[in-house]
């Protein structure tokens, strides 16, 4: 019978190199596409360990750069650590406790602010590995359609649509019933002190238009929009219009 002896430096250093090798191999994958929200919705941030590992004995943080403290959740010896937590985000930030042993630290952020779009970067000291998820935070509201004014000369009405609180910037169209862009005034857009966005446009509706208009205001990026449905009935062209409220 062979017996292998093994010094407590060897043993050691054999060690060592095995867990280098396992540190070598782990990566960490946050999301190569941006994560949208709507303002006051909750959001998952993904990031997880791969090939899975337990991740619940180790420590990891949750950060942006671009705060002081940049510390937006924190994980250390089996808890949540929230002594250098950013003010911003207390009592906001969660991590699913059973998933972490699949090396899943994803991290939940609820009623999603303004504020909180930006860069994060999950990160593992003891790996010395890192991702990063682009949070994108939306807002948008209902445009509103008004009666600016009568075009005598083509026995026409002039429309003005308006919708504030938008984030990102978006764009304003006017189409008729069958869903054809409607030729319309520029769209004046204004940016607020609280960054959100508010355009405008007006468009002039004739006879010779279909009497059911749209005014759509959509982010194509982040695929939202929301729209106000009008009628204009003929016995009605100069004396006043109808609207609904659609989101999508």
């Amino acid at each position: 019978v062979l017996h292998f002896s093994c010094s407590n430096y060897w043993c050691n250093n054999y060690f060592y190199i095995e867990k280098q090798l396992i540190k070598c191999q782990i990566q960490v994958i946050g999301s190569s596409h941006p994560v949208t929200v709507t303002v006051g919705d909750d959001v998952i941030l993904p990031c997880h360990l791969k090939p899975a590992s337990d991740a619940s004995a180790m420590t990891f943080e949750w950060a942006r750069t671009d705060l002081k403290p940049r510390f937006v959740h924190v994980w250390h010896e089996g808890q949540d650590l929230h002594v250098n937590q950013h003010s911003a985000f207390k009592g906001r930030t969660s991590v699913d406790i059973r998933k972490l042993k699949n090396g899943d630290i994803s991290l939940m952020l609820s009623r999603v602010k303004l504020s909180d779009r930006g860069t994060y970067r999950c990160y593992f000291p003891d790996l010395d590995k890192a991702s990063a998820v682009q949070l994108v935070v939306g807002s948008a509201s209902l445009p509103g359609v008004s009666l600016a004014g009568i075009d005598r000369s083509i026995s026409g009405v002039v429309l003005q649509c308006e919708s504030a609180g938008w984030y990102p910037e978006p764009e304003l169209l006017w189409l008729d019933a069958e869903g054809n862009l409607l030729s319309a005034g520029p769209t004046d857009t204004l940016r607020g002190p609280d960054d959100l966005y508010t355009v405008s446009s007006r468009v002039t509706v004739e006879k010779r238009h279909s009497n059911n208009i749209t005014c759509r205001v959509q982010q194509k990026d982040i695929n939202r929009s929301r729209e106000t449905h009008i009628h204009v009935p003929v016995s009605y062209l100069f004396f006043g219009l109808h609207t609904s409220g659609q989101r999508s």
